[in-house]
């Protein structure tokens, strides 16, 4: 009797733990799914169950694209480096008051300067380096230089001599390339930067010959020094200028064909003679 008794508690505390929610002890069950409570089977537990982060048989790996990195741009002229393109280079930033001394075609401290300071004010890296992103730049914002802004500062080749210099002894000079050559049977000998008259007191153009010179000339009309003065027409003359030396193309003469480089005017004077002929050309 008490046994029957016991058996029917151990029953009843049996549904009330199943019905509670409590976990009983696991059974062994060979391997199968116990059925649900409404007598259905359980299903299999898939692969990705019972192996968390397994992929899917088929399954492609999802990629991150790659993202490659923007190159930089390339340079174009840097410091160190010369030749027309540096002058144009030059002659741009000078229009933009970035660079204010006259080109000479080489990439000195100077220039580098100028870039950097283009380069910062537009954003840019101030590398100081020409490169295609600061070219580009600066050419919308400036115009093809004139010849006139590329040799600012002289140093410009010598033009093709004009025919009346090609025989004896010639002062060839010319208005277009702003030089004088001196030459002798067709065969240039030296070449040097010129200035002449303003539009007020132009130079005169036309075949000449010296009739005078005068080492240590003074102007007795501007009372201006004109050493190594060779004239060749009226008052007008090829002399040396301190202010062409100082001033360069910024300023112009009376009439006189300047000469800048007190060395090469000097050998000129020595080597000209009166009666030599004198050539004046555009």
């Amino acid at each position: 009797m008490r046994a029957t008794v016991m058996r029917g508690s151990l029953a009843v505390v049996g549904v009330i733990a199943l019905a509670g929610g409590c976990r009983t002890q696991a059974v062994d069950t060979g391997g199968k799914q116990p059925p649900r409570a409404d007598g259905s089977a359980s299903p299999a537990p898939s692969d990705d169950a019972k192996e968390p982060g397994a992929k899917k048989p088929g399954a492609t790996p999802s990629r991150t694209p790659s993202v490659r990195p923007t190159p930089p741009p390339k340079i174009l002229m840097a410091r160190g480096a010369s030749g027309g393109k540096v002058r144009e280079l030059q002659a741009r930033l000078r229009q933009i008051a970035w660079l204010f001394e006259g080109p000479n075609g080489k990439y000195g401290p100077a220039t580098t300067k100028a870039v950097e300071g283009f380069q910062g004010k537009r954003g840019l890296p101030r590398t100081g380096n020409t490169d295609t992103v600061t070219w580009a730049r600066l050419v919308r914002m400036t115009h093809t230089p004139t010849r006139d802004e590329l040799y600012a500062s002289g140093g410009q080749p010598a033009a093709k001599p004009d025919r009346r210099c090609m025989t004896g002894r010639v002062v060839c000079i010319s208005k277009t390339s702003r030089t004088l050559t001196w030459m002798i049977d067709g065969k240039a000998l030296m070449t040097t930067d010129v200035r002449f008259g303003s539009q007020f007191t132009p130079t005169r153009e036309g075949v000449f010959s010296v009739y005078w010179k005068s080492r240590h000339h003074v102007s007795t009309i501007y009372h201006t020094a004109m050493p190594y003065a060779m004239f060749f027409s009226g008052g007008q003359a090829v002399h040396y200028s301190a202010d062409f030396a100082a001033r360069g193309y910024n300023g112009a003469s009376h009439g006189c064909v300047n000469v800048r480089d007190e060395g090469k005017i000097a050998s000129l004077f020595a080597q000209v003679r009166n009666g030599d002929k004198v050539v004046v050309y555009w």
